[in-house]
């Protein structure tokens, strides 16, 4: 038998890191602590601005008390608040949480459902997600994409369900990371756009959800426009609602309410 020449040795190598369900590389279950994602969409009953000016303001300063309480409440728990209002008709303001236990979500929105404000709230979306290393960026990015998040660096963040259609997991591991490195090639440019995609499978709806962090809108409209071009697009299934979120404390949230 000829000896196997470390080029041969290194694309065999490759071949097995890009098998994402790891039936060839035995790959034990992944058991470590991830975070997990909420994007929780509000919208507000018009009947709430009927409400004497004193019981408005009162319901505003309760609901901000609570939010703000979890929002420094530390231990790996994260909060990022948006205003949607004048961007959506269906959405008010979103909350961005992130925690190492889903019960956390609960946790908190068991305080915020017994709020005053809460019985004139409703939600029409709410997508969970979690953070996971990406399969695709190696080449690129020796040390992967990080598993811990801190969302929330930019001015806007601009998010939305994705998934892609079946034929995508019918390709190749090196059909779909070409894809992929022409994705990432073409985004690089866009250095006022950060990337935060998670991971729905099995747990939500639908199978990532995509957040972009920038302070550059027209830079992101610019990426999203160039990304349409890109091979990877036909194999996207679905990626509305889109929504248009701008970072602002949640007392400045409530003003933009009533």
């Amino acid at each position: 038998m000829s000896e196997q020449r470390p080029y041969e040795e290194k694309q065999t190598r490759r071949m097995v890191d890009l098998d994402p369900a790891g039936l060839i590389s035995r790959k034990a279950p992944d058991q470590t602590k991830r975070q997990f994602l909420n994007y929780a969409f509000f919208k507000l009953d018009p009947w709430f601005r009927r409400l004497p000016r004193a019981e408005i303001e009162s319901a505003k300063a309760e609901f901000t008390a609570v939010t703000e309480r979890w929002g420094g409440r530390g231990e790996g728990f994260v909060l990022r608040s948006y205003s949607l209002v004048g961007m959506r008709p269906d959405v008010d303001f979103m909350l961005w949480r992130a925690a190492f236990d889903v019960r956390e979500f609960q946790q908190m929105q068991r305080e915020l459902n017994q709020t005053r404000l809460a019985g004139y709230l409703t939600q029409p979306y709410s997508f969970l997600s979690m953070q996971k290393r990406s399969i695709y960026v190696d080449r690129f990015n020796p040390e992967g994409e990080g598993v811990h998040l801190l969302p929330g660096q930019g001015n806007f963040l601009f998010v939305y369900p994705f998934v892609k259609t079946r034929a995508w997991y019918d390709l190749s591991p090196q059909a779909r990371q070409g894809m992929m490195d022409e994705h990432i090639y073409v985004s690089a440019p866009f250095t006022g756009v950060t990337l935060n995609t998670s991971y729905s499978y099995g747990i939500d709806d639908q199978e990532f959800v995509v957040a972009f962090d920038s302070n550059h809108p027209q830079e992101f409209v610019d990426l999203v426009q160039r990304l349409r071009f890109t091979e990877a697009s036909m194999y996207t299934l679905r990626d509305t609602p889109m929504f248009t979120c701008v970072k602002k404390p949640v007392g400045e949230i409530m003003a933009d309410l009533a």
